[in-house]
């Protein structure tokens, strides 16, 4: 799995950067074999006025499953960093049930139902 880390208007130096890398590889465990590559996008919206304006967008490409996005926006840059890769985390595991849980009703031939 290759994690990028893309930052527009915010500082994060490269111990941040670290710690952020471990996280969403800390919410990936275990989905290794079918995550390829994370996106991770962090902007400061709203500039030095302050307030909720960071944001994280994190594009996951997942074997079988083509791209998964997850969005979120916080004022704290590290919260907003745990928040997001919680959700990246839950998101994959749970796409990847429902593919496998289609593909055993395809070949028991259970009806499909989108």
């Amino acid at each position: 799995m290759r994690i990028e880390i893309h930052v527009r208007g915010l500082k994060v130096d490269d111990s941040a950067r670290m710690l952020f890398e471990r996280r969403f590889k800390f919410s990936l465990t275990r989905l290794n074999n079918r995550v390829g590559r994370v996106d991770v996008y962090l902007s400061d919206m709203n500039g030095p006025r302050g307030g909720v304006d960071k944001r994280c967008q994190i594009v996951a490409e997942v074997l079988g499953l083509g791209q998964i996005v997850v969005e979120d926006k916080d004022s704290d840059l590290t919260n907003l960093i745990d928040r997001a890769a919680g959700r990246l985390g839950q998101t994959v595991r749970r796409r990847i049930a429902r593919d496998r849980l289609r593909q055993r009703q395809r070949t028991h031939g259970i009806a499909v139902v989108n």
